[in-house]
């Protein structure tokens, strides 16, 4: 079973409360566990947060909308995400964080067969990046999952969950999937105040309830509209990508 595990809570220094941000009338985590129905590889999505109490607006949030829930750790994000693929018998994880509106289940896809077909312990495609930002996408068995949840004692890898398989990378037999092109200087995340200007723009010129919006439908509406683009294009790629 390939379960998808939504990382999410309410805390955000510099963004507050982002995960119910509106887009066209919804919240944002609504459109990323909506995103991700559309996989054809993606069997359960499950959104996984916080034991905080600040977390239990979120916890109901996923009750209210039929997403199933696992509350874990705070700070120990690869211990929430073992127990959460052990208590759904994952054999697969396709991990997700809360704060990317764009999620395309086309892009997961060609991860997800990317680690079948060649029988890999761990798939991406952000090392190096070609994608956008925020359409990160990390897939890894549950066996990879239990290596690291088992043998890692470094903090920073606790918190980031696949920093254990970057580090250790002759433990691991793993592949990046590249886009062709390299774009990953477009930023499609969330994470300050430009991020959902920008984002809100795109929602506001593509969201429609009968036909979801792809990579190649946002590539096409920048081309039209580049000062989109411009909206957060100060902003900093994560730190994260030097450390992989």
């Amino acid at each position: 079973m390939n379960v998808a595990i939504i990382q999410a809570r309410v805390g955000s220094t510099r963004l507050p409360n982002k995960v119910f941000l509106e887009l066209a009338g919804k919240p944002l985590i609504w459109h990323v566990c909506n995103r991700l129905k559309k996989s054809a590889r993606i069997d359960k999505v499950v959104l996984a947060t916080t034991v905080s109490k600040a977390d239990c607006a979120l916890a109901e949030w996923a009750i209210e909308n039929e997403i199933s829930l696992f509350r874990g750790s705070e700070d120990d994000v690869l211990s929430r995400y073992y127990h959460a693929a052990f208590e759904t018998k994952a054999d697969v994880i396709t991990r997700i964080t809360a704060d990317d509106p764009f999620k395309d289940a086309h892009v997961i896809d060609k991860v997800v067969d990317l680690l079948t077909k060649n029988k890999l312990d761990f798939a991406f495609n952000n090392s190096p990046p070609s994608f956008p930002e925020g359409l990160d996408t990390e897939v890894f068995t549950f066996q990879a999952l239990e290596k690291a949840y088992l043998n890692s004692v470094d903090p920073f890898e606790r918190e980031h969950v696949t920093q254990y398989f970057y580090r250790n990378r002759e433990m691991f037999k793993m592949e990046n999937l590249s886009y062709g092109e390299n774009i990953s200087h477009l930023r499609w995340t969330i994470d300050r105040e430009e991020d959902y200007r920008m984002a809100k723009r795109v929602y506001d010129n593509l969201y429609t309830e009968s036909k979801m919006f792809w990579m190649e439908d946002i590539l096409e509406f920048l081309k039209r509209n580049p000062e989109v683009i411009d909206i957060n294009k100060d902003i900093e790629r994560s730190a994260m990508y030097l450390k992989n």
